[in-house]
């Protein structure tokens, strides 16, 4: 009954998906690329009269090195600052006059410019982008100003945020000679150090149209979109190729661990990473329903073992997707009376819990269901296809890919399940954090 339940939620959610009556399809989606090696997908749907532009550029902290780290992150301030046409808060005031918003994020891999506007505005946004990508004003005064926000938001989020304090401390653990190591906000004394040399070098080569990719979807024309593309976009130039990422972290042949201690920590905090492979990797479907297993839903592994027996106040799981091979981790805060390390073996048990007797069909069948639940609920918004468009184009090298995932989750096994906890989820693969107010004594 369960994999009938499975095949009829697949099912229902291709022909959801496929079904819609705007640009849902492969053949819906279409691309160019122009002469300066921007590649542009345009995906028409004029279920409402707006529309938006995602534009992904292939930089991320991974992309730095020491000396410079956080400066990917920074150009998501800079390029809000001003520019040749439109100088200092006229973007946002000018998008805002047509109706229009936008946003943007940084990862490890990849910088995000979101515009969603009514279609009457293709063009002042095609105008604004292509401004701010050619002519950026990297000026001392501004670079100064930003910088100093840049640094409070650092102290502010580390004080503020027990994970992103752990994280940091993990990654740094956990990856000797990757440039995952640092966080993506960058290290203190290297937001302090950056010259204006390294900002234009920096922004001339990773804001090259080669080094982008642009979604754009709603209520638009392809023809309409070529020609604004041809007006503002391909007059910029192309650049040199970025360096290739050619460190490869070595094995982890033994656990490593990491403790941070924080005054004002109630309750004990505890992460551990895993090493796993890239998003690109076959068991990228696998390793995800894991997580959905683990800690999705009061039903779930961790929530049940650890939540429900008063272990722990909170549970949870991140697997960020990825260029290069990543981490997987599992986190928790430890309830009142519960230590770091009651909290830490209790984490261990549920993941080698799975290993020694695996998951049963009914918590597979869930997580499959969970995910295409997810898959499609995204896919009935213009912002869902186009930020998972973009997203699927760069991570899984494809962005057709994405009509594929719901059957590459349902092929997914019990025994797949259990093959990739013993690959990967093992202690000499592990990198474990703990946050406490006072350390332990030594015994």
């Amino acid at each position: 009954m369960k994999r009938t339940l499975s095949a009829l939620v697949l099912a229902m959610g291709l022909m959801t998906v496929q079904g819609q009556s705007q640009a849902t399809t492969v053949a819906d989606i279409q691309e160019f690329t122009l002469n300066n090696g921007m590649k542009i997908m345009v995906l028409e749907d004029s279920s409402i009269p707006n529309a938006n532009m995602y534009l992904f550029w292939k930089v991320g902290s991974r992309n730095e090195a020491p000396g410079i780290t956080g400066i990917s992150h920074f150009f998501e301030h800079m390029m809000f600052n001003g520019a040749k046409k439109y100088g200092p808060k006229m973007f946002d005031r000018t998008m805002e006059a047509a109706g229009g918003a936008n946003n943007a994020y940084t990862t490890e891999n990849t910088t995000v410019y979101t515009d969603w506007f009514p279609s009457s505005a293709l063009e002042t946004i095609f105008d604004l982008e292509a401004d701010r990508i050619a002519n950026l004003d990297i000026n001392a005064k501004m670079v100064e100003s930003e910088r100093g926000v840049v640094a409070s938001e650092r102290t502010t989020g580390l004080e503020n945020s027990n994970w992103r304090t752990l994280m940091e401390e993990l990654k740094g653990a956990a990856f000797r000679a990757h440039p995952y190591s640092w966080p993506v906000i960058g290290h203190e004394s290297d937001i302090a150090a950056w010259t204006l040399d390294d900002l234009v070098q920096y922004h001339k080569t990773y804001y090259a149209p080669n080094n982008a990719v642009v979604v754009v979807a709603g209520d638009v024309k392809l023809a309409e979109v070529k020609a604004l593309a041809d007006k503002y976009f391909a007059p910029i130039p192309a650049q040199a190729p970025p360096r290739a990422i050619k460190t490869v972290e070595p094995e982890q042949k033994g656990e490593r661990r990491v403790y941070v201690q924080k005054a004002s920590v109630t309750s004990p905090n505890v992460m551990m990473a895993y090493h796993v492979p890239a998003t690109r990797h076959e068991d990228y479907y696998a390793l995800d329903l894991l997580a959905s297993i683990l800690s999705q839903g009061n039903s779930s592994r961790l929530y049940q073992a650890l939540v429900d027996k008063e272990l722990a106040l909170e549970v949870d799981t991140y697997f960020p997707m990825s260029f290069d091979p990543n981490l997987y981790y599992l986190m928790g805060v430890a309830a009142p009376g519960v230590s770091a390390d009651q909290l830490e073996k209790a984490l261990i048990a549920e993941t080698n819990r799975i290993a020694a007797e695996g998951v049963t069909q009914e918590e597979l069948e869930k997580a499959k269901n969970i995910k295409l639940m997810d898959f499609y609920r995204t896919m009935e918004t213009i912002d869902g296809k186009a930020n998972t468009l973009g997203t699927y184009e760069l991570f899984f090298g494809s962005f057709d890919k994405l009509f594929s995932a719901p059957d590459a989750y349902n092929k997914v096994t019990t025994a797949d399940i259990q093959r990739v906890v013993q690959t990967y989820l093992k202690r000499a693969n592990r990198t474990v954090a703990i946050l406490d107010a006072t350390e332990e004594t030594d015994k």
